[in-house]
């Protein structure tokens, strides 16, 4: 058994194989898929979230690497690999992009070393480090990234299980201004909203059971990660309706991209 893997706890449901069994995936466990079903008993559209936070990840990407010209992308809080990773949809547009993954689960970095290849042209890493470790990550993700050109941060459901509010925004800002003018923050983050108060009894649950515990914000809170860039329309909104093909009912996900 590699150090991964022996750091892999299958005795609790995990956030990251609770969502790759929202979203049809198959690397979570029984104990991951009982939680699952009990969130969406209590929140029957928590699933939908996760779908929705795939295809907004997919749909900035895109728009990102086609219309603003970014070939660096950061990702932080990874997750475990799906369809359309942030490396294959950047990728399929230019083949010369650079990724970096970054994330601190030892499930996720079992499977990362073998799906997340890139094409030979461009080059895609993977971190084993905490959001918490700005420094660590900086230095680490320079050796693949180019750090005086436009380098996208994509922080998708990941300040969520930074507790204190003031460290979770220190934490981006800190990152933000590490980067080069012409970058670009791609944030999601779960909600309390009063028009979705099933959301809140869902999180309680979760924080009860689960690991690692998560921490809402509103609607206003998630605006904040934004303070001081260029917010793109159409600003903070349900991932759902951000930029979408179609019509899709919102949910209470929350993102949006800035520029700086």
């Amino acid at each position: 058994m590699t150090d991964i893997e022996s750091r892999i706890d299958t005795s609790r449901p995990h956030t990251a194989r609770i969502w790759n069994y929202w979203t049809g995936g198959k690397d979570n466990y029984p104990v991951d898929r009982e939680a699952g079903d009990r969130i969406r008993d209590l929140h029957p559209g928590i699933g939908e979230y996760a779908k929705a936070d795939r295809l907004f990840l997919g749909r900035a990407v895109r728009y990102l690497a086609e219309q603003q010209g970014i070939r660096q992308f950061l990702d932080i809080g990874t997750g475990l690999p799906s369809a359309d990773n942030t490396h294959e949809v950047a990728q399929r547009v230019a083949p010369d992009a650079r990724v970096v993954y970054v994330d601190n689960d030892p499930l996720v970095l079992a499977h990362a070393r073998a799906l997340l290849v890139g094409t030979p042209e461009g080059r895609t890493d993977y971190l084993d480090a905490d959001l918490r470790d700005v420094d660590t990550i900086l230095a680490a993700a320079a050796k693949t990234l180019d750090l005086s050109q436009p380098v996208a941060l994509m922080l998708l459901g990941v300040v969520i299980f930074v507790e204190d509010d003031e460290e979770s925004y220190a934490i981006v800002r800190r990152l933000m201004d590490a980067l080069a003018p012409g970058s670009h923050l791609v944030l999601s983050h779960t909600v309390t909203h009063p028009d979705m108060p099933d959301v809140d009894a869902a999180v309680a649950f979760w924080n009860e059971h689960g690991t690692p515990k998560l921490t809402q914000r509103t609607p206003a809170g998630v605006a904040r990660y934004f303070d001081g860039l260029d917010l793109l329309e159409p600003g903070v909104v349900s991932c759902s309706a951000w930029r979408p093909q179609a019509p899709t009912p919102d949910v209470a996900m929350y993102a949006g991209v800035g520029r700086k």
